[in-house]
């Protein structure tokens, strides 16, 4: 399978893809150029911040959960205001958000990471009921979060480490339970974890930055089909559209070499393709 671009804003940082099932509009950022991106028809909207941002969750019709560099906002799209819901590492300077998304239970994971990616400066936090919960500490890259559709596991990766983990989850709360488990090892190899998303089946869907590609996985690990993008780094895949049939992904213009950015025109853009699996329904957050 291949892609076609979904839009034409070429972003440094394009990360976050959010299907807003209300709005029946894709939601993207671009980190590095502190913006917020949506397009539903042919219109592309953009709404600027004063620091970076990064992944986001949908509250209600007009509300999304935005995380930020320092804190997890309460955004209003019809006015552009943010209010602070949660700090977010604000004492830690080096550190921004990176990937993040909405659990079944109304809560929010979200990851941290240097600004240069230093070495396990980052961590995985879990927004719940008001609470915010460090996870998993010394992370350096954190990517891949998602969750399987029967809402028994987790699923996260540290792009530094080429691996993605695996985390059981209480029924009740959705906290995880015991130790989280490797799920896919790509120690060794060229293939890089970026960010995740799960079908409504439980098939792992994976950007793999440098590699061109979303790869889908089986709930037992296997590797089992691809869809091919124009650009090397993508970064982040998200089910929407009718049916949630329709794939999309961002892309980044970061990491290219000057030579690669002329070669790969389409680099940066966010591209969609049609599956014939559908996806899940993006969980609302509830903020209290």
């Amino acid at each position: 399978m291949t892609a076609q671009i979904f839009d034409h804003t070429a972003c440094e940082l394009g990360e976050g893809p959010l299907w807003h099932p209300l709005h029946n509009e894709l939601f993207w950022f671009d980190i590095l150029g502190k913006t917020l991106h949506c397009r539903g028809g042919q219109t592309t909207k953009s709404w600027r911040f004063p620091e970076h941002v990064s992944a986001a969750g949908w509250v209600d019709e007009n509300t999304l959960l935005v995380a930020s560099e320092t804190a997890l906002l309460r955004f209003e799209m019809d006015t552009g205001n943010s209010e602070i819901v949660h700090s977010l590492e604000a004492d830690n300077p080096i550190t921004r958000s990176n990937d993040g998304r909405a659990d079944p239970w109304g809560g929010f994971w979200i990851g941290t990471m240097g600004k240069n990616a230093e070495k396990d400066a980052g961590a995985i936090h879990r927004y719940f009921q008001g609470e915010l919960r460090v996870l998993y500490p010394r992370i350096t890259i954190s990517n891949a979060i998602c969750f399987s559709p029967e809402r028994r596991y987790a699923y996260f990766a540290d792009t530094a480490q080429s691996k993605i983990w695996r985390q059981t989850l209480g029924e009740k709360d959705g906290w995880p339970l015991g130790d989280a488990e490797v799920f896919l090892d790509f120690t060794n190899t060229d293939i890089n974890p970026d960010g995740a998303v799960c079908d409504s089946e439980g098939y792992l869907w994976n950007a793999q930055w440098g590699s061109a590609r979303l790869a889908r996985c089986s709930p037992d690990g296997v590797f089992v089909g691809e869809v091919r993008l124009p650009t090397d780094n993508i970064t982040c895949p998200s089910f929407g559209g009718p049916k949630l049939k329709t794939l999309f992904a961002t892309s980044a213009l970061q990491g290219l070499s000057n030579y690669h950015q002329r070669s790969q025109t389409d680099a940066g853009k966010t591209f969609v393709s049609n599956v014939d699996v559908s996806g899940q329904q993006e969980h609302q957050v509830l903020i209290v």
